[in-house]
């Protein structure tokens, strides 16, 4: 405890790490007040209660638990920033199949201004269409026949307004994303999801224990979830590491090579990305239906999009396994590592250098990775299962699955950064006590 009180001192003591922290968290407190500023036009008072007879265990539920209860306050932040990560998706998926994209991707500084333009233009078009389907359902909840969006103000110019404060709301979030990561510390898109989740957890806890009534058994369930957590840090954090010989070159004077080095193939290499990615597209369908609300069909249709069905945790759990699949080819490319090597003289022994080292590198990764995903797609729809047992909704939603791998990931990636801020200064981190060698005072 001593050591990790002073490496907490350390870091008020490093000037730019100390204006990096406090800039981050004055933007993740603008973030947390936008989703307390309801729309215009929104009885906030009655939307409160009417939102109080709601399920929690909708996806709705859900979404609102990624935007930390701006939804259900029907606030200028309700759609998050979920949008962005939608438009990303598209545009990565663009990037695999369509020419045009794929040499955007490969033309360094520019084509990645390019794409983050398209994104951003994407980012408006989504917000809108969802701006849109949340001003429907707004339209549609009422309490004992009384609207939330009163009588004399519903109409077009509501929707239109409704449609500019989301869109414009989610773009400010980006842009404050952006910032965090360039003057801040950590991923900026990813803390914004993270203090949302963060903020939902004095409820999930006091929900609980009203539901249950047995100190006990929360207990016993909070116990099993840190078990989990447990869990998911050792297993995101497993390498399979693969030797290296670099063969003696003699230049001049110097000896260079002649030494093994190891190439670090992580078991979850793509993070929680697949996560986020297989979460935004299942909500899709939800924000269709959200335009068909007087349609029997429709709404009953919406019932196989529950985050509590087994046709939603099937799917969802598929589209976990295969973004995992996809977002590991874009982040590791076994044949650039492979030419890497061959320009450097190294090679893996008993492998031919190429093709042949390249095939045996995307081998293990395939072999890595499928255990790696499946247990992503296992955590991730645990909440479902968790609900079927008495859980209730918002408890099993933020210990479970997607909400804990992004709150384990973020933590993980932020407190990284913060490691290397200190370690470059010779400080001793948060990751490794005592002295490192090597370094220098």
């Amino acid at each position: 405890m001593a050591r990790l009180g002073e490496s907490f001192r350390n870091i008020f003591k490093i000037q730019e790490l100390r204006s990096r922290l406090l800039f981050t968290a004055a933007l993740l407190v603008v973030v947390r007040i936008g989703a307390h500023v309801t729309l215009p036009g929104v009885d906030a008072p009655l939307l409160a209660r009417a939102e109080a007879n709601q399920a929690s265990n909708t996806l709705f539920g859900l979404y609102d638990l990624f935007v930390g209860g701006a939804f259900k306050n029907a606030a200028i932040f309700a759609l998050g920033i979920m949008p962005y990560i939608s438009a990303s998706i598209i545009l990565q998926l663009l990037g695999a199949v369509v020419p045009y994209f794929q040499k955007l991707s490969k033309e360094g500084e520019e084509g990645r201004k390019k794409l983050t333009q398209l994104t951003r233009y994407g980012t408006v078009v989504v917000s809108a269409l969802q701006g849109w389907g949340v001003s429907v359902r707004l339209l549609s909840l009422n309490l004992e026949g009384q609207p939330i969006v009163p009588a004399q103000i519903q109409g077009i110019a509501f929707t239109i307004s409704t449609v500019i404060f989301l869109t414009t709301g989610t773009m400010f979030m980006m842009w404050l994303g952006e910032q965090i990561t360039e003057r801040g510390i950590g991923n900026g898109i990813s803390l914004i999801i993270f203090i949302g989740i963060i903020a939902r957890f004095p409820h999930s806890i006091i929900d609980q224990f009203r539901v249950s009534q047995n100190l006990v058994l929360g207990l016993l369930i909070l116990g099993v979830m840190v078990a989990i957590i447990a869990g998911v840090v050792m297993v995101t954090q497993g390498t399979r590491r693969i030797p290296v010989q670099y063969a003696k070159r003699v230049v001049g004077r110097k000896v260079y090579g002649g030494v093994t080095q190891y190439i670090p193939l992580r078991v979850n290499t793509a993070g929680v990305m697949p996560i986020i990615f297989a979460q935004s597209i299942m909500f899709i369908p939800s924000t269709i239906l959200t335009f068909f609300p007087e349609s029997e069909f429709m709404q009953s249709l919406s019932g196989y999009f529950q985050y509590t069905s087994f046709t939603y945790s099937f799917f969802y759990g598929l589209m976990i396994i295969f973004f995992t699949y996809f977002y590991t080819a874009i982040a590791f490319n076994p044949k650039d590592v492979s030419e890497n090597m061959q320009k450097q003289g190294g090679f893996i022994p008993g492998i031919r250098p190429g093709k042949h080292t390249s095939e045996f590198i995307d081998n293990i990764l395939t072999k890595i990775t499928l255990p790696g995903s499946i247990f992503l797609a296992i955590i991730a729809i645990l909440p479902a299962f968790m609900v079927r047992f008495g859980v209730t909704a918002s408890f099993a939603q933020f210990f479970g699955g997607t909400s804990l791998l992004i709150m384990v990931g973020v933590a993980l990636d932020t407190l990284q950064q913060v490691e290397s801020h200190l370690l470059m200064r010779h400080y001793d981190g948060f990751m490794k006590s005592g002295k490192m060698k090597g370094r220098n005072r």
